[in-house]
């Protein structure tokens, strides 16, 4: 989903790259391409691409990443859309609650 947006500066994706092995899996399972590889280590190309879902902590077999699936912006759209009413994303940014 290139150019896939959320609100700037808001995912909670965490990545320790004294921890990481550069095996690629984040960037295997991440369906926003938030990931790149160089120098044998991952890191984080586009975090504001990141919708939060996990996959990439869950892969991860050196859990050298981390985010908090289900909190923050990326929540609060889907919610929105889903229940189509007003939902609490937890981020506190003024732009979406």
């Amino acid at each position: 989903m290139k150019g896939f947006r959320y609100l700037k500066n808001v995912a909670t994706l965490k990545l320790d790259s004294d921890v990481c092995i550069g095996c690629g899996m984040c960037m295997n399972v991440c369906p926003h391409r938030v990931f790149r590889i160089d120098a044998k280590k991952a890191e984080i190309a586009d975090k504001d691409a990141c919708m939060e879902c996990g996959a990439c902590a869950i892969n991860c077999p050196v859990k050298a990443l981390s985010v908090t699936p289900g909190v923050g912006c990326a929540s609060y759209i889907l919610q929105t859309w889903v229940k189509k009413d007003k939902a609490a994303c937890g981020c506190g940014g003024a732009e979406c609650c």
